[in-house]
């Protein structure tokens, strides 16, 4: 819009006097700025006010004042006394007739009958007519622009071109505005503006007559303005009209900016407003061109990302041009970049001499304040050549690399700088075109190598360049330019696309002159560690160059031991966890077990020893869970932890690999892992999962597949009852944290137990205030002394106390604790021989438990210790096995396949083999401790005896059980007699409390593994336990699955248990499929009488009859089916003893008798009775007899009870 550059726009001074009504600062006006603004100053000098205050009076009056010595007032005034309701009539009339016509401008209301040209007839008009022909052009205008549908053009128009009357134009089209607004809405007229000459002129004039409508005219103009302005005239003269508008009004330009990046409209427009904007107080950091650019290009909406990027990419196409705005923005940026450099900088590359002297003409640093600057100025070239595609020109190029390859003071802001800078380099290499400037990168390289120590000490980070170097390094050793490319894009903070071909230059110079594979290698392992590693610290450390190092196997190959390195980075480590660790120990394991080449196997990194991995655990006195005095932190002792127990794991499931390669690692021995405080540990992990990421959840893991017995249910049931809320309350009323009663003190106290019972109770109670950690120290003197509490005279309020203290110190330190208890619990004769198990016997053995002194199983206390052990070791004795399996099995079968290498098919047998042995071993282990329990469960002669036979003791067994051969109305009136002496004893015993803690842990094996149940069944056990295991073990239902099974077994004992079972069975679980399963029962026994000799026929019937009547009594539906087995079985026995008794075949009679009329037993009850006497008498000696009479009284029995059911 060069046409308007001569005429005088509104001052920012004149805007801003107009929109506060300043009167004061108006008068200061000069002429020619006034006339600029009278269209306003009239209308308010003679309209009639809103504001009747005096203020306003008085200013209107200096107004009048000021407008008085003005001759061109009296030809506004003259405007001002139009009738303009008729003018708005006609104009409207005018529309309607151009809008019938289809535009054209053949008739006119507004204007008739020119005789001369529009400016002559302006010039000779009177007011009235000039208002006509003004609004008849700006309509004309107004029209074009709405049916032009976006497409730009420019009116010629002479009365907004003579440069004679433009004053008299904008007089006339502010009046209009001002009067008519209906008709010429503002912005409307704004729009028409822009297609004339002059029109950013005559829209600075309209709006400063109108300052209220500043914004709305902006927003208007952008609105409708183009996505990109600089492709069109229409939108660059839109560009310069708003920029215009914002230099008379330069307060409001930032806002106007962000309506340009909120409507993604004008993006000239945006940087011109930046280039055009002076802040009052200068930022001498980052200038607000590149604060401005570089939100746009690096902030988060993608869509204003896409604009801008294109108005780079477009303005490149065309060829240079001094006004474009972002040759502009170029040519201010390249300003700002050459300000900043050091000074004398070039392409000179200086010798040796010249490199150690920080005054060298050529290496002149950058100055600190002009740091972060730089680095700015840096990101924000990224940002435009790899975002929006900006191709530098060769002084852009050449100024770059001298800002890129300038050195930075050795400050924070300094190090940030050189890594953007390298990294900048990575991905635009194109910007080292010429020998000598490579020369000089490599130079500056070098310098980075030379002075990374001193500028990590010297900035106080523990995030320096150095490491960055070295990463790269690796990445372009391995070939991993994918990585490389990530690495800048993070540095750099924003995505770029580079091309991996791009780098081959870059890698050629780090592979073969800077950084050689030996030098990385030799070089990484002589980098510091990170003191205090954390999470907090952020950035590229020596502990990325280690792991990528790792994952290339560059340590083994070149022979560098790398595992001190590890170790000590390890135990500088703090919380919280950085996220890199835990990858670099999977890494390292992975380098210890398997070689670099299958060609040279023993090409491997070294593990770490097991006196350091002591000496980590050190402070932890007494193992498994000791107090912690060690130096060093939670974080290290956890991953140590966590690299032994991954570095177990991953040797087993590299058994395979490494037995072809006839290599075998070796394993951290179990003494080892008998000092390492694993729950302890994993305890204390549990309450910083927050501040350690992962580790937590990994060492659960870990645990569950190689320590099953430290992640029991029960046990972490346990610890929830350690830390809940009650047992902070009760640790409230210690007063101190250390406890007033030695070790020495609780022994003399166990010494003297049964004659020092309150001291040993009181020393007790206090020990239980005290936390599971301050407990450990008393841990040996509390195990020692268990054997002293199995004397009779032992209060059971001190049993119960220990039981309390031992589950408290199980929360941290088990494995230890479970082997000085077995230990200390073994008979008389072992301790004398001073037998001592070890956690290995254990383990292999678990049944070493259950070896203990008879006393413990009369001690429920005692005992409930002693099951929680056996469980422990019986899962340990599985995890064992299995690892032990896996250890040997694979280096076993190579030998095996060596030994054999002319059969086919041998290798595999024994592996099967090994498997199958390992499974039966497991299962008779299981099962073999579930038979010693259930015999437990019985009680001894010696309580039979106490007892007298008359319930007691085994009370439980008696309850349930139904004696055979005796009427059940008999034994519920012994039942009410036996009350009293069962409440007394039987149900407040001691081998009632052993029975109900021993049938909950069978009860969680059967859950476990219900092949167990199984196999004890088919082993079988006492008869007399079956009431208390139905009753006890409530997963016993699960029997019902096999019990068909076990009836179809051969051996007669096999199917009389299944049957005895079965009854019980059924009582208990009145199920459809106890239904089922009862009449396949009655069936089998049916069967089999059919099969039976004489005498297999009385061994199997007489247990089996009695069975008969709980199954009536749980299923009456099968009253018909065993009737008739009964008679069956009468049949069979009373054909065989016709000649030894007179009345056998009367019984026969009386049991068909029964089966039709039974409500007439009762009457006959004491006959019966009677005959079984007798019968018992003369017969008892031949058991066919017996059987009779064994049949007759099932019959009775299954009435009886039938008949009390109704």
């Amino acid at each position: 819009m060069a046409d308007s550059v001569s005429l005088q726009f509104v001052s920012p001074y004149a805007f801003e006097a107009m929109q506060k009504v300043d009167v004061v600062r108006l008068a200061a006006l000069s002429d020619p700025e006034l006339r600029l603004l009278l269209p306003c100053l009239v209308r308010m000098a003679l309209c009639a006010p809103a504001d009747q205050s005096n203020a306003w009076a008085q200013d209107k009056k200096l107004i009048l004042r000021l407008l008085s010595g003005v001759e061109a007032v009296n030809s506004i005034v003259a405007l001002l006394s139009v009738d303009f309701h008729a003018l708005e009539q006609d104009a409207r009339k005018e529309q309607q007739l151009r809008h019938k016509a289809g535009g054209s401008n053949g008739e006119s209301i507004l204007v008739s009958q020119l005789q001369h040209g529009l400016t002559l007839e302006f010039e000779h008009s009177d007011p009235l007519r000039r208002l006509r022909l003004a609004l008849s052009e700006l309509l004309a205008i107004m029209n074009k622009v709405a049916d032009s549908n976006g497409e730009f053009f420019l009116r010629s128009s002479e009365l907004f071109e003579s440069p004679v009357y433009l004053e008299e134009v904008a007089d006339v089209l502010c009046i209009l505005q001002a009067e008519l607004p209906s008709l010429l809405p503002i912005i409307d007229v704004a729009e028409a503006l822009l297609h004339v000459r002059n029109g950013e002129w005559f829209l600075c004039l309209l709006v400063a007559n109108v300052p209220d409508s500043f914004s709305e005219v902006c927003r208007g103009l952008i609105k409708n303005g183009e996505r990109q302005d600089e492709e069109s005239v229409g939108g660059r003269r839109r560009t310069e009209a708003l920029r215009q508008l914002c230099q008379m009004n330069p307060s409001q330009a930032l806002n106007i900016r962000a309506m340009v990046v909120e409507e993604c409209h004008l993006p000239g427009l945006g940087v011109a407003l930046t280039l055009d904007y002076k802040p009052d107080t200068a930022d001498e950091a980052v200038s607000p061109l590149v604060s401005y650019v570089s939100g746009l290009l690096l902030g988060t909406n993608g869509k204003v990302r896409t604009w801008f990027s294109m108005f780079i990419r477009n303005g490149q196409q065309r060829k240079r041009e001094s006004s474009s705005v972002l040759w502009q923005m170029r040519r201010q940026l390249l300003l700002e970049l050459v300000a900043i450099l050091p000074r004398s900088r070039s392409t000179h590359v200086p010798n040796d001499s010249d490199m150690d002297s920080e005054s060298s003409s050529g290496y002149s640093g950058l100055r600190e304040e002009h740091v972060v600057k730089a680095s700015a100025l840096l990101r924000l070239y990224c940002a435009l050549m790899g975002i929006a595609g900006l191709r530098p020109t060769d002084e852009e190029a050449e100024q770059l690399l001298q800002l890129m390859t300038s050195r930075p003071p050795a400050t924070p802001a300094g190090v940030r700088f050189v890594s953007l800078s390298f990294c900048k380099l990575l991905a635009f290499p194109t910007l080292v075109s010429t020998p000598e400037q490579e020369q000089l990168m490599v130079m500056w390289l070098s310098w980075m190598i030379k002075e990374e120590e001193y500028f990590e000490s010297a900035a106080g980070v523990s995030a320096s360049f150095g490491e960055m170097l070295l990463l790269v390094a690796m990445y372009f050793h391995s070939n991993q330019l994918s990585a490389i490319i990530e690495l800048v894009c993070s540095t750099l903070g924003m995505k770029i696309a580079i091309k991996p071909s791009s780098l081959s230059k870059m890698k050629t110079i780090f592979t073969q002159e800077i950084f050689t594979e030996q030098v990385v290698t030799a070089h990484a392992v002589r980098v510091a560690v990170t003191n205090n590693l954390s999470a907090n610290i952020t950035g590229f450390l020596p502990i990325h160059c280690i792991y990528q190092l790792l994952r290339s196997r560059a340590f083994t190959k070149h022979k560098v031991s790398i595992k001190d390195w590890i170790f000590r980075q390890l135990c500088e480590t703090t919380t919280p966890l950085h996220t890199q660790l835990l990858p670099l120990i999977d890494v390292y394991i992975n380098s210890i077990l398997t070689p670099a080449s299958k060609t040279n196997p023993e090409a491997t990194n070294q593990p770490i020893t097991e006196q350091e991995i002591l000496n980590v655990f050190q402070g932890l006195a007494g193992g498994d869970g000791g107090k912690v005095r060690s130096q060093y932190t939670i974080t290290t002792q956890l991953l140590i932890l966590y690299y032994i127990l991954s570095y177990e794991e991953a040797l087993l499931a590299n058994t395979k690999t490494l037995a072809l390669m006839q290599k075998k690692p070796k394993s951290y021995s179990p003494a080892l892992m008998d000092q390492i405080p694993i729950k302890h540990l994993i305890r204390q992990a549990q309450g910083l999962q927050q501040e350690l990421g992962g580790l937590h959840s990994a060492l659960l893991r870990l645990l569950a597949t190689n320590y099953p017995h430290l992640c029991m249910v029960e046990d972490w049931i346990s610890e929830e009852e350690v830390t809940g809320t009650l047992p902070l309350l009760r640790k409230m009323l210690l007063t101190s944290s250390s406890c007033k009663y030695s070790q020495t003190q609780l022994r003399e106290a166990f010494q003297n137990v049964l004659s020092g019972g309150p001291r040993l109770l009181r020393i007790l109670e206090h020990l239980t205030l005290l936390s599971a950690g301050d407990l450990i120290p008393y841990a040996e003197a509390l195990t020692a002394s268990m054997g002293v509490l199995l004397e009779d005279a032992v209060s059971r309020r001190i049993l119960q106390t220990v039981n309390k203290l031992w589950m408290v110190l199980n929360t941290v330190m088990p494995r230890k604790l479970w082997v000085m208890t077995v230990n200390a619990l073994q008979p008389s004769v072992k301790l004398l021989r001073q037998q001592k198990y070890t956690q290995n016997d254990l383990m292999v053995d678990p049944l070493i438990v259950l070896r203990c002194d008879s006393r413990v199983f009369r001690c429920p206390p005692l005992m409930d210790i002693t099951l929680h052990m056996l469980n422990g070791y019986l899962l340990a004795s599985k995890a064992y096995l299995n690892a032990h399996l896996k250890e040997t099995a694979e280096f076993e079968r190579q030998g095996q396949t060596v030994s054999n290498l002319g059969l086919g098919g041998q290798p595999d047998t024994p592996e099967v083999t090994r498997e199958e042995l390992k499974n039966a071993l497991l299962a008779a282990q299981d099962s073999a401790a579930v038979q010693i329990l259930l015999e437990v469960c019985l009680p001894s002669p010696q309580e039979e005896l106490q007892l007298g036979g008359g319930g007691g003791a085994d009370s439980l067994l008696r309850s349930v059980q139904s004696a055979p051969g005796i009427p059940m109305r008999k034994q519920v009136g012994d039942a009410e007699a036996q009350g009293e002496r069962e409440a007394e004893g039987g149900l407040l015993s001691d081998l009632r409390e052993v029975q109900c803690l021993i049938c909950c842990l069978l009860h969680q094996m059967f859950i476990a593994d219900p092949n167990i149940a199984k196999l004890v069944h088919f082993q079988g056990y006492p008869q007399a336990l079956l009431p208390l295991t139905v009753a006890g073990i409530p997963s016993m239902h699960i029997c019902l699955d096999f019990i068909p099974e076990l009836l179809a077994q051969p051996q007669l004992e096999k199917q009389i248990f299944a049957i005895q079972l079965l009854s019980h069975l059924c009582t208990q679980y009145a199920l459809p499929k106890s239904l089922s399963v009862a009449r396949l029962a009655i069936s089998v026994m049916g069967t089999l009488l059919t099969v039976q000799t004489r005498a297999k026929r009385f061994a199997f019937f007489m247990p089996t009859l009695p069975c008969l009547v709980s199954f009536c009594k749980a299923f009456p539906p099968l009253f018909d089916d065993v009737m008739s087995l009964l008679v069956q079985v009468g049949q069979v026995s009373a054909a065989d003893v016709t000649t030894k008794a007179r009345d056998i075949d009367p019984l026969i009679a009386r049991l068909q008798y029964v089966r039709q009329k039974p409500q007439e037993i009762p009457l006959s009850e004491s006959k019966y009775s009677l005959r079984k006497r007798s019968a018992e008498e003369l017969g008892g000696a031949d058991p066919d007899v017996q059987l009779c009479y064994q049949i007759e009284a099932t019959f009775m029995d299954i009435i009886s009870s039938s008949t009390q059911a109704l």
